[in-house]
């Protein structure tokens, strides 16, 4: 399978020589990374086969999260955490795309753009959430920023989980659910988006020079109601998190000159093949890699930090609500179930088969250190 690393060992001289004084350090440390992600230069541990004596080395991951090849362990680790969080409801996945005229914009002011867009995607649902006519109180919302289409073009856009209810703000407060299919109106949060992120734009960001018909161009908003069936729900979204512009899977072709990758073509619904110049392909990707410290996924409403107390209420009566339409025999069934398949993944341990052999079992020999740079 070809990589994206096979990629910049080929490419990466060329482009450094042409546009390395101008880089981003967040794109040097991208393609460093990526050049040594599972390769001797990271270190690792050697393993040897107890039956036919094979060595086997184990490089370690550079843990870049531009990288195609890490992030299989912080995606369970992931998706461990939330199932503590998630809420038994029904689900609505929220896209915020933002119009081509202030593409531009967010691209030169990464840091404080894709925050403001993130939260105001976010608040905007909530808000129109918040209105008794639609849920009449607060959702949960997880926004995850994606930048790019399925041939690498730069496209801000902002993927929402969104509960399919929310908690009232009385008194007494209380869960409220959605209505089944309908969360609220796509044309509403759209106008709300663009004028919360105009508003604090010109709070935070008044120097910021954004063209006229960024605000007055329809803001595109999808709604897609996705039911209940929480593990399938976090599974689909983890790829949100955690995917990158391009997997390896996706590239099919190299040469001196050009990159051939697959794309899937939306409005026919096929797949296609998309021909780029190493170079090309390079900045393509590159264009899409964060700066340091910038949260790609952020939690809001009943999923914000300080409303923790109140989620785990709102939790507790759901789990409840539920427990008392269950006949006593499944909820039985289920709980011996869950049991047998936890005896049964423990009772297998995590063994390393040889992969040459299939009889024996990889033994620790020893660690591998980091290379080292050498003096003159």
């Amino acid at each position: 399978m070809i990589e994206v690393a096979d990629v910049f060992r080929r490419f990466a001289d060329r482009y450094l020589a042409a546009h390395g004084a101008a880089m981003l350090p967040s794109h040097r440390r991208a393609i460093a990374d990526i050049l040594a992600c599972r390769t001797a230069a990271l270190g690792g541990h050697l393993w040897q086969c107890n039956h036919c004596a094979l060595e086997v080395f184990s490089y370690h991951s550079c843990g870049n999260r531009s990288c195609s090849k890490c992030h299989t362990e912080d995606t369970e680790r992931w998706l461990q955490a939330r199932k503590l969080e998630m809420l038994p409801c029904p689900y609505f996945h929220v896209t915020v795309t933002v119009p081509e005229q202030l593409r531009g914009v967010l691209r030169a002011n990464q840091q404080d753009g894709y925050a403001l867009l993130m939260k105001a995607a976010a608040h905007a649902i909530i808000d129109i959430a918040r209105d008794p006519r639609f849920v009449g109180g607060t959702p949960g919302v997880l926004t995850v920023l994606h930048t790019w289409t399925q041939q690498l073009h730069y496209h801000p856009h902002v993927h929402c989980l969104v509960t399919g209810g929310g908690v009232s703000t009385g008194a007494t407060p209380c869960w409220h659910p959605a209505r089944p299919s309908y969360l609220a109106p796509e044309t509403a949060i759209a106008k709300l988006v663009c004028g919360k992120l105009r508003a604090w734009f010109a709070q935070k960001r008044p120097d910021l020079i954004v063209p006229a018909t960024a605000w007055t161009t329809r803001w595109v908003v999808r709604i897609t109601p996705w039911g209940e069936g929480e593990e399938a729900l976090l599974r689909y979204l983890a790829r949100y998190v955690f995917r990158i512009a391009i997997t390896n899977s996706r590239i099919v072709a190299l040469d001196e000159h050009t990159v051939s990758f697959r794309y899937k073509h939306r409005q026919s619904n096929r797949w296609r093949t998309c021909t780029l110049h190493g170079e090309e392909f390079m900045r393509r990707f590159l264009q899409h890699v964060l700066p340091k410290g910038l949260h790609k996924v952020r939690y809001f409403g009943l999923w914000h930090p300080n409303k923790r107390a109140i989620a785990s209420k709102a939790r507790l009566l759901l789990h409840m609500q539920r427990a008392n339409q269950v006949p006593p025999q499944l909820i039985g069934n289920c709980a011996s179930s869950v049991v047998h398949q936890h005896q049964s993944s423990a009772g297998t341990a995590d063994l390393r088969i040889c992969p040459r052999c299939g009889l024996g079992q990889l033994l620790f020999v020893r660690k591998l250190l980091r290379k080292q740079p050498q003096g003159p």
